[in-house]
């Protein structure tokens, strides 16, 4: 799916710290309930890769990956392993795979493993959705496990925020908008045109390029608010922004 810069995105009234809405960030507070809320945002974003980087770079089978995927955020819970991240190091990403191939290094050394429901579970786990997508996906030959942890971190990223999408147009009734941008952008635009669009939806072609061009600008509005949620510095944030969607932010 291309996601086209939005000159918008990056605008004065957009212009503030990073860190006041970084988990990564919020994740080393002194309070309980900051902490265990960044925490959560942060597993809900990289579990699925970590449980599929597990299978792939481990050779795990499916139920070991499981148990080493909640292990492993049951005790980075418990010992506060993120709070321990260094920007200035690494990216997080590399920071948490790293943690989790220790991880699994250990517990297969001792043997060992954090059964599934134990420790922490506040975020539910869906394995069967993880492990029924890898059996789609290819695995390129030159692709390193890492490239594959990567990838996997952004598919997230963007299967969430277009969750968000969703969502945000159910609420406000507009579910049309969302059927477009699912028809257009994420199907086979070679064969589907704004004309055969309005005609299936009983609507004009302008009523169709404007409807998309609100829900791409959507999109994207979600798709930065993750970015800035996983980003534990300002530049960091720009970074990837500009990477991922092309666009730059002040």
């Amino acid at each position: 799916m291309a996601i086209e810069p939005d000159t918008n995105i990056g605008g004065a009234k957009d212009r503030f710290p990073v860190t006041n809405h970084s988990a990564i960030v919020a994740v080393r507070s002194g309070d309980e309930g900051v902490r265990r809320s960044a925490f959560e945002r942060i597993v809900r974003s990289y579990w699925k890769p970590a449980y599929k980087y597990v299978r792939i770079k481990w050779r795990a089978s499916n139920e070991d990956a499981k148990d080493f995927t909640q292990g492993f955020f049951s005790a980075a819970f418990e010992k506060n392993y993120f709070a321990h991240y260094d920007a200035g190091k690494a990216s997080f990403q590399t920071f948490l795979r790293t943690c989790l191939d220790r991880y699994i290094a250990n517990q297969r050394k001792s043997q060992q493993r954090l059964k599934r429901g134990g420790g922490y579970s506040a975020v539910s786990f869906d394995f069967s959705e993880a492990e029924s997508e890898l059996v789609l996906q290819t695995f390129p030959s030159e692709a390193s496990p890492d490239d594959f942890f990567y990838r996997e971190c952004v598919r997230c990223l963007l299967a969430e925020s277009l969750k968000g999408l969703r969502a945000h147009y159910q609420r406000s009734g507009k579910d049309i908008y969302f059927q477009l941008f699912q028809l257009y952008d994420l199907g086979d635009s070679a064969t589907i045109s704004y004309a055969s669009l309005a005609d299936q939806f009983g609507l004009t072609t302008a009523d169709v390029t404007n409807y998309l061009a609100a829900a791409r600008r959507e999109f994207r509005k979600l798709v930065v608010t993750k970015l800035r949620e996983l980003s534990a510095s300002d530049e960091s944030f720009r970074s990837e922004a500009k990477s991922l969607l092309g666009i730059k932010i002040q």
